[in-house]
C-alpha cells in the first residue's frame, strides 16, 4: 500500500478519481477513497509546512476536478490556522495534538479572532499562488470574516511582488484579478495610499477604462485620506496639460456621490485644503484652458473652505500665466470668491490687482474705483466748466474794480470841484466880509 503524506494527497486524490478507484462496486480494483478520508481526518494536527506543501500539490493539479474536495479542505484549515490568536508565526503551527487544541479553544472568543491576524508574518509564504488559487483563498478568507485590512494588504503584497519582472500579460491579469478582489472588501480597510499606486500601474499598463473605473470608484470615497502627491498623475499623452485635471474631477465626484460613507464637516475641509494646494500646483500651467481651471475651482461647495486666500493665490496666478483671456473669462473664473473668507492682507492686495476685473473687487472699492472713473472720463467737460467759472470771476472783479476806479475818480473830481467853489467863494467873502461853506453862512469874528 501506497503511504500517504500531505505532500502526496493531492496527488493520490486526483489519479484515484482519474483510474476510476473511488468505488466499491468494481471488484479487483483497490478504493482509495477510504483511505484518503481517513488520512484527511488528521489535517488539523498538520504543520504549516505541510499544510503549504499539500496546497502547492493541488495547485499543480488544478486543471482536475477531482481533487476540489480536498482542496477545499486544506484551504479551509489553513485560514482557520492564520485566524487563530495563538498563530504568530509558522513555529505556532504545531502538529502537537495539545497545543492545537488550546489554540482552538481561545478562539472561541469572536472578538479577538483577529488579535494576530494583522501580522504579516505569512505573506511571504503564499506568494507561490498562483492567480486563480489566489481568488479562491482570498474568497475563503472572506468568507470567514477574516481581517479586511490584513487580506487588503497581502493583496497589495502580491500584487507588487509578481508584477517584478513579470510579463506583460501576467502584470495585466493580475491587476484584473487584485481590483476585484479589492471590491469585496470594506473601503475603511484598504490602503488609500496603494490605491493610487495600484492606479498608476493600471494606466502604465494601458488597461481598459472599466478597469482603471474600478479602481477610482474605490479611491473616490477615500480622497479625505489623500495627499497633494496622489492628485499629480501626469497628463495623458497628447492632452498637453502638465498634470491630469479631468482625474481628479472624476475623483472629487465619486467623493461626493459614489461614496456610502458620511460627507462629514471635518472630512469636507481636508478635502478641500488638499484641492487648494492642487489648485496652486496646477494653475501656472501654460495649457489649462479656462474652463478645466473654473471646472476645479467651483467643483467644491462654498461650505467646503474655511478660507479663500489659497483659492485667490491660485486665482492670480493663473490670470497672470494667461495674461490674454477676455473679461468674460476672467469674470466667470473670479466669481467664485468670497470676500468674506479674504484676510485682511489679501483682501488689500486684491483691491490693487490689477490681473482682477473689477467685479471680483470689494463693492466699496468697486464703487469708489467707479466714481473716480466716472470723474476722470468727465475731466474735459469740469475743465470747462471750471475756466468758465474762472473766467466769469475774473471779468466780474475786473468790472467791479473798474466799477469802484470810476467812483474814486468822480468823488476826486467833485472834491476838486468844491474846492475851486470855495476858493472862489472866500474871495468874495473877503470883499463882503462873510463867506459861506458848505451852504452855510459863517459870519467873521468881530474882534480879531
Amino acid at each position: 500500500m501506497v503511504e500517504i503524506t500531505p505532500s502526496s494527497v493531492a496527488l493520490l486524490c486526483s489519479a484515484a478519481h482519474f483510474l476510476e478507484m473511488e468505488c466499491d462496486d468494481r471488484p479487483g480494483t483497490p478504493n482509495l477513497k477510504p483511505h484518503i478520508e481517513k488520512f484527511l481526518e488528521g489535517i488539523r494536527f498538520w504543520t504549516w509546512s505541510e499544510l503549504l506543501e499539500a496546497l502547492k500539490q493541488c495547485q499543480g493539479l488544478f486543471s482536475f476536478k477531482g481533487y476540489l474536495t480536498i482542496l477545499d479542505r486544506i484551504v479551509d484549515h489553513l485560514i482557520q490556522r492564520l485566524a487563530s490568536p495563538g498563530i504568530t508565526s509558522p513555529y505556532s503551527c504545531s502538529s502537537n495534538r495539545s497545543s492545537f487544541q488550546f489554540s482552538c479553544d481561545t478562539s472561541s472568543n469572536n472578538s479577538g479572532r483577529n488579535n494576530c491576524s494583522g501580522a504579516a508574518w505569512w505573506f511571504e509564504h503564499l506568494l507561490f499562488l498562483k492567480i486563480d488559487l489566489l481568488d479562491k483563498v482570498i474568497r475563503t478568507m472572506i468568507s470567514y470574516d477574516f481581517d479586511h485590512g490584513v487580506v487588503s494588504r497581502f493583496l497589495f503584497y502580491y500584487h507588487n511582488s509578481i508584477c517584478l519582472g513579470a510579463a506583460q500579460a501576467e502584470k495585466i491579469e493580475t491587476t484584473k484579478v487584485v481590483i476585484n478582489l479589492l471590491l469585496l472588501l470594506d473601503l475603511r480597510s484598504i490602503s488609500c495610499k496603494e490605491l493610487f499606486n495600484l492606479n498608476r500601474i493600471a494606466i502604465g499598463l494601458k488597461m481598459s477604462r472599466s478597469c482603471i473605473n474600478e479602481i477610482e470608484s474605490l479611491i473616490g470615497p477615500l480622497l479625505d485620506q489623500a495627499t497633494i502627491d496622489y492628485l499629480l498623475l501626469p497628463s495623458p499623452h497628447g492632452r498637453g496639460r502638465a498634470y491630469d485635471v479631468d482625474f481628479v474631477l472624476r475623483l472629487i465626484h465619486i467623493f461626493f456621490f459614489g461614496g456610502s460613507f458620511e460627507l462629514t464637516s471635518n472630512r469636507l475641509k481636508r478635502v478641500a485644503k488638499m484641492m487648494d494646494l492642487f489648485l496652486v500646483e496646477v494653475a501656472p500651467d501654460p495649457h489649462l484652458k479656462p474652463s478645466e481651471f473654473e471646472a476645479l475651482i467651483t467643483v467644491l461647495p462654498d461650505t467646503a473652505r474655511e478660507s479663500h486666500d489659497q483659492l485667490y493665490l491660485a486665482m492670480d496666478m493663473y490670470l497672470k500665466v494667461h495674461a490674454g483671456l477676455s473679461e468674460k473669462e476672467k469674470k466667470s473664473i473670479c466669481c467664485t470668491l468670497n470676500h468674506e473668507k479674504l484676510s485682511a492682507e489679501l483682501l488689500r492686495h486684491l483691491t490693487r490687482n490689477l490681473v482682477f476685473p473689477s467685479e471680483a473687487k470689494p463693492r466699496a472699492y468697486v464703487t469708489r474705483q467707479s466714481r473716480m472713473k466716472t470723474l476722470l472720463q468727465e475731466n474735459d467737460h469740469l475743465k470747462n466748466f471750471f475756466d468758465s467759472m474762472f473766467r466769469k470771476s475774473f471779468k466780474n472783479m475786473e468790472a467791479k474794480e473798474d466799477v469802484e476806479k470810476r467812483s474814486y475818480d468822480a468823488e476826486e473830481l467833485r472834491g476838486d470841484l468844491e474846492g475851486m467853489q470855495s476858493g472862489t467863494q472866500l474871495a468874495s467873502v473877503k470883499k463882503s466880509g462873510s463867506y459861506i461853506m458848505n451852504n452855510v453862512m459863517y459870519l467873521p469874528k468881530l474882534c480879531s
